[in-house]
Order: structure tokens, then C-alpha cells, then sequence
């Protein structure tokens, strides 16, 4: 969606399967233990940092990386669920006066924008939606997704 919008987007994951799947549809890809992420980003923004950085692991390795990315005054949202609350350098929010947005719930308006680019083509959902499970299917295809497997999104039917 960030791309959709005009934003330069890069994805650090280190799934394999999903790292291919992001490079695919356009996205500039790294994976962390292989590339130094700080480095990278700073490469591209002339040193500057990210505007904005999305932390949507919900790992301690991530909550300690969303401090180190942004520029000055950047901003860092939280969709991520953590299991355990994570250590945070909150020096970093002082010293380059960084935002902390959470994100937990959509709006309506959301849900139209993404029907409205999915219903238009301009989203492969074919292949961003990996499997389709019944709602008793769940619990399997969540210990999938923990596994590190090939799979991107789930969706649940619950008929």
C-alpha cells in the first residue's frame, strides 16, 4: 500500500519465500542477517534514515531495530502484536525527537481503499493470499506461519 502511494519502499524479512514474493511484486528486499540494515537505509536516504518505519514482527530484534531506522523527527508505527513487552531505546525517541504511532484498529475508510485497489487489479492477491483454511484449520495454519514456511497471508473461511 506504501508503494501504491508513491512511497520508496524496502521490506526487511528473513523468510525466504516471503523476501521472493516482496522482490516479485517490486519491492526492494534484504534480509537482515545477511545485510547490515542500518547501513543499507542510510545508503539510500543519503544518510538521513527512513521517514517512516513500520515494525510488524513483534520481536524483540525488531522493537530494538525501529529505533535505529528512522531520520530526525521520523516516524515509527507499531502494527506488530508482541507476546512480551520488548526493550525500547527510548533515548532515541528523545535525542531524534522520533513519533510512536500504535495501529491496532482500521476505519471504514481503510477497508473501501484496500477493496477498491484489490477489486481494480492493482494488488496480486492471488498470490499474497498463500492459503485458505476453514475456521477449523487455525491453529495449523498459525503454527505454518510461526514455522517460517511458505506462506504470506491466511485467510479463514468461516462458513
Amino acid at each position: 500500500m506504501a508503494k501504491n502511494e508513491g512511497a520508496r519502499v524496502i521490506v526487511s524479512e528473513l523468510n525466504p519465500f516471503r523476501l521472493e514474493l516482496a522482490a516479485s511484486l517490486g519491492l526492494a528486499t534484504v534480509n537482515p542477517r545477511e545485510t547490515d540494515l542500518v547501513k543499507l537505509v542510510n545508503s539510500e536516504t543519503g544518510g538521513a534514515g527512513a521517514d517512516v518505519v513500520f515494525e510488524v514482527s513483534g520481536s524483540a530484534a525488531g522493537a530494538e531495530m525501529m529505533t535505529r531506522l528512522p531520520r530526525t523527527r521520523g516516524r515509527v508505527v507499531v502494527v506488530a502484536v508482541f507476546s512480551d513487552p520488548p526493550k525500547v531505546d527510548l533515548f532515541q525517541f528523545f535525542w531524534r525527537e522520533l513519533k510512536l504511532c500504535g495501529v491496532r484498529v482500521y476505519e471504514p475508510e481503510d477497508f473501501e481503499k484496500a477493496i477498491a485497489i484489490a477489486a481494480a487489479g492493482r494488488l496480486p492477491m492471488d498470490r499474497l493470499v498463500t492459503n485458505v483454511v476453514p475456521l477449523e484449520g487455525l491453529a495449523p495454519a498459525f503454527r505454518q506461519l510461526e514455522s517460517g514456511g511458505e506462506v504470506m497471508k491466511i485467510l479463514v473461511t468461516c462458513s
